[in-house]
């Protein structure tokens, strides 16, 4: 049933852009470190050419994922159809996390909407691309989405997101280096 593609072709990119939510994991190298699985949803991915993607990486209470690629770059994307035909998407590749302060950020930036509890943004260099059946993933309804996260962005403001990242963001649990500012 599985199938291992060269490249995110024009039919998987619109596969992958009509998914509502995403899924990446992510390992520290240490073998007692704690994994990370993290959903992700709003309009925050962007296929950037055939073997590259990006998402943006919103504040959150962990920062498990940028100190993993910071550490050792690996990383998987898993897309499920929870609606239609049933499949599963994995593109597992090596990552990095570009913050605020790079050069290279405002140009990717531009390619998505702004929110302002954008902390970095995720590119990917898909190395290996396979899907699978998807059999067993269930039906479900969406309904939109979420506006508790914006809400607790106004109410933080500008200033109170930065101390949250300060207090949150520095290190992941595992204590791997997290956010640089």
């Amino acid at each position: 049933m599985g199938k291992v593609h060269s490249e995110i072709d024009e039919r998987l990119a619109k596969w992958i852009q009509s998914q509502h939510v995403f899924f990446v994991a992510t390992a520290p190298l240490a073998p007692e470190g704690n994994l990370n699985l993290s959903p992700k949803g709003f309009d925050s991915l962007r296929i950037l050419g055939p073997r590259t993607v990006a998402y943006l990486d919103l504040i959150g209470s962990g920062v498990e994922t940028i100190a993993h690629l910071k550490e050792n770059g690996r990383i998987i994307l898993t897309f499920c159809a929870f609606q239609g035909p049933p499949s599963i998407l994995r593109l597992h590749g090596s990552g990095r996390a570009i913050e605020p302060n790079a050069p290279e950020f405002s140009e990717l930036a531009a390619q998505f909407p702004h929110y302002e509890a954008t902390r970095a943004i995720i590119v990917v260099d898909v190395t290996r691309i396979s899907n699978s059946c998807g059999f067993g993933v269930p039906l479900l309804k969406y309904e939109g989405e979420r506006d508790q996260h914006f809400s607790w962005v106004k109410k933080k403001g500008p200033e109170g997101l930065k101390v949250y990242k300060q207090e949150k963001n520095l290190r992941s649990i595992d204590g791997l280096p997290g956010l640089t500012e």
